[in-house]
């Protein structure tokens, strides 16, 4: 049910993020189709293979493939998996959690957009990528802003009177990206704004 409302959004109907505390906001899909600011921040570092975790419709995954960088995108929804390879991108559906090509041997793994959320366990999936990324590999995570509180949130995608199931998203702030990332093997941090969003390099 999650899918179908998130490929909704995607074809740029209506649909809103619900909080458990009962916060609803837009689920903007246009972020996740067209170019961001401080994007080329991330592109720059990525210098060999690169896995692009929760690509969505391949914004990234496409632009590194323009670049000449070997790239391949994973995400859960078929459409965006779809709109990935229509781009020129290359892009399984697949769960980060998953067996997944390449593991032990990718350079970059990128978790863009917030992806860090993903499953509701950043410390899990920041283990996850420990094992896909090669010795001396590194994972570059967008972030919270300082300040902000990490955080886990339990929600749910609503479009024109119709739910979805609920689940766990986490936030993690930059604030707090070091010890999270040293638990999970990642014991040299580098954090950066750019354009106004914060970044991390794990390695």
């Amino acid at each position: 049910m999650m899918g179908a409302f998130y490929e909704d959004s995607l074809k740029g109907e209506d649909v809103d993020v619900e909080y458990a505390d009962g916060r609803v906001r837009p689920l903007s899909a246009e972020r996740w189709l067209r170019h961001n600011e401080g994007d080329e921040h991330v592109l720059a570092r990525c210098g060999g293979p690169t896995l692009d975790v929760g690509s969505g419709p391949g914004r990234l995954t496409v632009a590194l493939t323009r670049m000449g960088i070997p790239v391949l995108g994973i995400d859960i929804t078929p459409l965006a998996v779809e709109l990935t390879r229509r781009a020129g991108g290359l892009a399984l559906r697949r769960c980060v959690f998953e067996p997944l090509p390449g593991t032990g041997r990718w350079a970059e793994a990128l978790l863009a957009d917030g992806n860090i959320g993903i499953g509701g366990d950043p410390a899990a999936l920041l283990r996850r990528l420990r094992e896909l990324v090669r010795p001396g590999g590194t994972v570059i995570a967008e972030l919270s802003p300082p300040g902000s509180q990490s955080r886990v949130h339990s929600v749910r995608l609503r479009q024109a009177g119709r739910a979805g199931d609920w689940f766990s998203w986490a936030t993690v702030s930059a604030d707090d990206i070091a010890p999270l990332a040293e638990r999970s093997g990642f014991p040299a941090v580098e954090r950066w704004n750019a354009a106004g969003r914060w970044f991390a390099s794990l390695s």
